[in-house]
C-alpha cells in the first residue's frame, strides 16, 4: 500500500527536489503551492505510476491548512507524511520590520506548519506510522541574513518540534526539522546568491544545491529512530 505525502511549498527549488525525490520513493504527492503552480511535481510523481496533486493554499490564510489537508484526503487518502517546507522571507532590517510583515512571515513559516500537524497527527498516532519533517533554517541559530521575523519564525519550528516529539513517538510518530543554510535556486534569499559565492563565509565554498536538501530530508524521513532533531544542511557554516 502506497502512503501519501502532503508537501508545501513545492513549487520552489528545494520543494519541487523534495517532490521529485518523494515520488522516488513509492509516495504519492499532494503538491501544495502559494502563487506558482506545482503541477510539474505532481505530473512527476504521475509519471513514476504513483498519484500526484497539485493543490493551490495560501498558508497565510489560518483556515488553509485545514482546507488543504481536507483536500489531499480527498483525493488520496490519509497523509502519512507532512512535509511543511512552504515559508516566506521579507528581506528587511529589525528597524523595518512592522507589525503587518512580522505577522505575515510567522503567519506561514510557524503558524501554518502548526495547524497541519494538529490536522495530521490524530491520523498518523492512530495508524501507529506517520512522519513530520519541518524545513527551518540555520537562521534559527544565527539570527541570519533575511531578518528578525525570519529567524524567529524558524526557531519557533524547533520549539514546535520540542514538544510534539516526544508526546508521538511511541506511536511510531517521528517530528524533525531540516535546517539548511543558504541554497540556490530559491527565492528565499536575495538574487546574488544564484551566482553561487556565499554573502558569509562557508567553509566548503559555496551554497546549497536543492537536490541535497532533498538527499538529506528523505534519510530522515525514513528513519523511524531519529526524532526531535534539527539537522543543519550547511556547508559546514554552524559547527554543532
Amino acid at each position: 500500500m502506497r502512503r501519501v505525502a502532503l508537501l508545501t511549498g513545492a513549487s520552489g527549488g528545494i520543494g519541487q527536489a523534495l517532490g521529485r525525490r518523494l515520488a522516488d520513493e513509492g509516495y504519492d504527492v499532494c503538491a501544495s503551492y502559494s502563487r506558482h503552480d506545482a503541477e510539474a511535481v505532481a505530473s512527476y510523481a504521475r509519471a513514476q505510476g504513483g498519484r500526484g496533486i497539485a493543490v493551490a493554499a495560501d498558508l497565510s490564510d489560518a483556515s488553509a491548512p485545514a482546507a488543504l489537508v481536507a483536500a489531499a484526503e480527498a483525493e488520496l487518502g490519509p497523509v502519512d507524511v507532512l512535509v511543511a517546507n512552504a515559508g516566506t522571507a521579507d528581506v528587511k532590517g529589525w528597524r523595518k520590520i512592522d507589525l503587518e510583515s512580522w505577522n505575515a512571515t510567522l503567519a506561514v513559516n510557524l503558524t501554518a506548519p502548526f495547524l497541519l500537524s494538529q490536522q495530521v497527527l490524530p491520523g498518523m498516532v492512530d495508524r501507529k506510522w506517520g512522519r513530520i519533517l519541518f524545513v527551518s533554517s540555520v537562521a534559527a541559530f544565527t539570527g541570519g541574513v533575511v531578518g528578525a521575523h525570519y529567524a524567529a519564525s524558524k526557531a519557533g519550528l524547533h520549539g514546535l518540534m520540542h514538544h510534539l516529539a516526544p508526546r508521538v513517538a511511541a506511536d511510531g510518530v517521528t517530528v524533525n526539522c531540516l535546517a539548511p543554510a543558504l541554497v540556490g535556486e530559491t527565492k528565499m534569499f536575495p538574487a546574488d546568491l544564484d551566482t553561487g559565492t556565499p554573502p558569509v563565509p562557508i567553509p566548503v565554498g559555496r551554497i546549497g544545491r536543492p537536490d541535497e536538501m532533498a538527499d538529506m530530508a528523505i534519510t530522515m524521513l525514513r528513519t523511524g529512530y531519529l526524532t526531535d532533531k534539527v539537522i543543519t544542511v550547511d556547508g559546514g557554516l554552524l559547527p554543532r
